[in-house]
């Protein structure tokens, strides 16, 4: 006798079943490969194993921030990641006033003034202005985490020499451009109240707010000026250690790694560097900076402490990780390694950076492939500073007189004035 099945399993319900079965399968086939390939989509997985603690995940990403933006310490480079991550999630960033170009009428004190009307209030800022407490604080929101970086006296020494040659009364006396002849005699050359005199001497300790002038045998000024900046910045960045400095910024914002990606910017070409070869010429320009040397020594030491905290292996591994997302990131912009291009071979003039003077070549970056469409994300990426803050303000002005038209009050409907009608025609 034939074996022969239950007739339940031939019943339209029962069809109905493992149709439902199948398609709950495929779906959940499909889900698990499409999680699998967003994994080769970023630049990193979102997730990256790193046994450090605290766990970053479990706060909020941090908004407010304001970044005091120094001269010639890859300032730069930090304030695009800022201006990009802002624009991101839609956070307003305090912009200049017309009338102070791209930087906060610097060399004057900080004034909210400086600030252009559209870009209040705002979350973040990030561009020159030397500081001034009182008013960052009437500008930026009570939540807001203060950040700045310094470099080492020497190489910023040689780099503001190099870049300001033609702006710096100091620079502009010396015989042949020479800072050797400037550091043999620089009283010669420097007068403490022109234009533009901070460029030449304590450059940090002037963007900070604090006196270049005063003596640093005074035994009290620069450790009261040191405790004062330490009160106010949770985190003071090395130019010299710039991706560690990356993560601790991460960590200290519980940001992603998505969110410090970056490519150099504002750098000088090889053959506008000047070679400082000699010990007595470096001992020679700490001395010169000694406010500025013995503020980057403490600083340098409060560093690696902070790196001590988090645990260097753990920082080296996410610094690896850092590495390996900026070179995927370049990879997809640029087609392989970025190249550093002299401003006038550069195709697209939005991506030319400023040049400070002839004898000074600022290098950048052009992207693969001729006009639009230009992947965005790229183009802010190698964005100099001049021309991303000029964007950010039209884009934020936009934004303010949209927002202002949508909150104009109506007239009430008494006062409407009644529809024209046109005059009767005479027969």
């Amino acid at each position: 006798m034939a074996c022969t099945l239950p007739s339940l399993f031939y019943s339209p319900k029962m069809m109905s079943r493992k149709k439902a079965l199948l398609l709950l399968l495929l779906a959940f086939s499909t889900g698990t490969l499409l999680l699998r390939q967003s994994a080769h989509l970023g630049w990193f997985p979102k997730s990256p194993s790193f046994s450090c603690a605290p766990l970053l995940s479990l706060r909020p990403k941090h908004t407010a921030v304001a970044f005091l933006k120094t001269h010639k310490t890859a300032s730069t480079t930090v304030q695009n990641l800022l201006f990009r991550f802002a624009e991101r999630h839609n956070l307003t960033v305090a912009l200049p006033h017309h009338a102070c170009d791209h930087q906060f009428c610097y060399p004057r004190n900080f004034s909210a003034r400086f600030v252009h009307p559209y870009t209040l209030p705002p979350r973040f800022i990030a561009s020159h202005l030397r500081f001034n407490r009182e008013e960052l604080r009437r500008l930026m929101p009570n939540d807001t985490i203060y950040v700045t970086i310094l470099r080492e006296p020497v190489t910023m020494f040689e780099s503001l020499f190099s870049y300001y040659n033609q702006y710096c009364p100091a620079f502009k006396r010396v015989p042949n451009g020479s800072m050797e002849v400037f550091l043999d005699n620089p009283h010669s050359y420097y007068r403490p109240h022109e234009k533009y005199a901070m460029y030449a001497r304590n450059t940090l300790v002037y963007d900070l707010g604090g006196d270049p002038e005063h003596s640093p045998g005074d035994p009290t000024y620069l450790p009261e000026f040191i405790h004062q900046v330490e009160s106010i910045f949770s985190l003071v960045m090395l130019a010299e250690y710039f991706d560690e400095s990356l993560v601790l910024l991460r960590r200290l914002l519980a940001w992603d790694l998505d969110d410090i990606l970056y490519v150099k910017l504002n750098m000088r070409s090889l053959e506008s560097k000047l070679n400082i070869t000699s010990a007595r010429l470096a001992a020679q320009i700490r001395a010169w900076n000694a406010l500025d040397a013995r503020l980057y020594d403490h600083f340098n030491a409060t560093f690696w402490r902070k790196l001590d905290e988090v645990g260097r292996d753990c920082v080296q591994k996410e610094v690896h990780a850092l590495h390996q997302a900026c070179e995927r990131l370049a990879h997809h912009c640029f087609r392989g390694q970025p190249q550093l291009r002299p401003a006038m071979q550069i195709k697209n003039k939005e991506l030319r950076p400023w040049q400070p003077s002839a004898k000074v070549d600022i290098v950048g970056y052009d992207l693969p492939g001729s006009g639009p469409p230009l992947d965005e994300q790229c183009l802010k990426l190698v964005m100099p500073e001049v021309q991303y803050s000029r964007y950010l303000l039209r884009k934020q002005s936009l934004r303010n007189r949209r927002r202002a038209a949508s909150h104009r009050p109506l007239p009430p409907r008494g006062l409407l004035r009644p529809p024209r009608h046109p005059p009767p025609k005479v027969a």
